[in-house]
């Protein structure tokens, strides 16, 4: 402490004192040294967690599950699929099972017409004849990458459906690779679990002129300069039956053989898959044994319903340029049946 006296004699003393800090600077050094101590632990944190073994990727479908197919027998099993499309997700359909099928037919023998029929079940997509793109059957591989497609449910057509889908397919004439690659299809049918439905015409004469009258047609476009396969009114199919197709007989009993052969060459080379054989004229007689189509395809029964209208009806008298000369080279021989009538409508 020093002091001096006043110039009125008065003893006045000067006293030194140490200044006082300000609160706001103490509260900015207190609110500095609390963010650095979290920054250092959340730092010592962090790299304990990054140096912690982590476990395999996980994901999502750990936690969904298998889809459940308890209570179907064993040898069941291999033809039930749960396809997981690229293109959509099947969403709250995930988990109903999709069987697989191939109609395997030739031209013009109600290949067409049965698929209308199969289409028309709410639970069912056949999606055509999608091995006419030659494209499509170049080799084993075009031929697998096609059918890998359509069974995953990525194949886009107008059969395509938005429900559920129980059976998805296509058909497949026996000309389009099938028969040529037999043995490397047969092995993919029963490792995929893919049905054969097999669908013929017992009388082969009369898919003759089916097969004479489309081709001509082609060219012809009977139907206001329009080709059509298969019609939906009676008077497009009777404008269509107009023409008469003339049958070469020097070749027919050869043509009817190489057909029947090839028929049967396909039933036996696929044999050891599972499959059902139908026969048109058998569906047309009998609607019922649509039924057991849809029990071999394990499909809920309904319905089917097509809208096509048959072309040609009736005698084949009425429908062969040449019938004459046609009748005297098939009686008496193992076609002489074909010439008779066997169905009608």
């Amino acid at each position: 402490m020093m002091g001096w006296m006043g110039i009125d004699g008065s003893d006045d003393t000067l006293i030194a004192k140490t200044p006082k800090k300000s609160p706001l600077v103490s509260r900015m050094m207190l609110l500095v040294f609390a963010v650095s101590c979290g920054i250092y632990i959340f730092s010592v944190c962090l790299r304990q967690i990054s140096t912690r073994p982590r476990p395999k990727s996980m994901n999502l479908q750990l936690f969904e599950g298998p889809c459940r197919d308890s209570g179907v027998e064993e040898s069941e099993r291999l033809y039930l699929h749960y396809p997981k499309p690229e293109t959509y997700s099947r969403a709250e359909c995930a988990c109903n099972p999709v069987r697989f099928f191939a109609i395997l037919s030739m031209q013009r023998s109600g290949s067409g017409w049965f698929e209308t029929l199969l289409n028309s079940h709410v639970n069912v997509s056949s999606n055509g004849e999608i091995f006419s793109v030659k494209e499509r059957r170049s080799n084993v591989s075009t031929i697998f990458n096609t059918l890998d497609k359509v069974y995953n449910l990525d194949w886009v057509s107008s059969a395509s459906k938005n429900e559920c889908s129980a059976a998805v397919g296509f058909k497949w004439m026996l000309n389009q690779g099938l028969i040529q690659h037999h043995e490397e299809i047969v092995e993919y049918f029963k490792r995929r679990g893919v049905s054969a439905i097999f669908l013929f015409r017992r009388n082969l004469l009369r898919r003759m002129v089916s097969v004479l009258a489309n081709s001509y047609d082609r060219n012809a476009k009977l139907l206001n300069g329009t080709h059509k396969s298969h019609v939906h009114s009676p008077k497009e199919a009777e404008i269509l039956a107009s023409y008469k197709p003339t049958i070469d007989t020097k070749l027919l009993l050869l043509n009817l053989k190489n057909e029947q052969n090839m028929s049967t060459r396909a039933m036996e080379y696929f044999k050891s898959t599972n499959h059902i054989v139908l026969y048109y004229e058998d569906l047309v007689h009998n609607r019922s044994k649509l039924s057991n189509v849809l029990k071999f395809l394990r499909i809920p029964r309904m319905k089917l319903k097509s809208r096509q209208v048959k072309i040609h009806k009736g005698s084949l008298s009425e429908q062969i340029g040449n019938w004459d000369e046609v009748h005297k080279t098939l009686k008496g021989t193992q076609y002489e049946s074909f010439l008779v009538e066997d169905y009608k409508f």
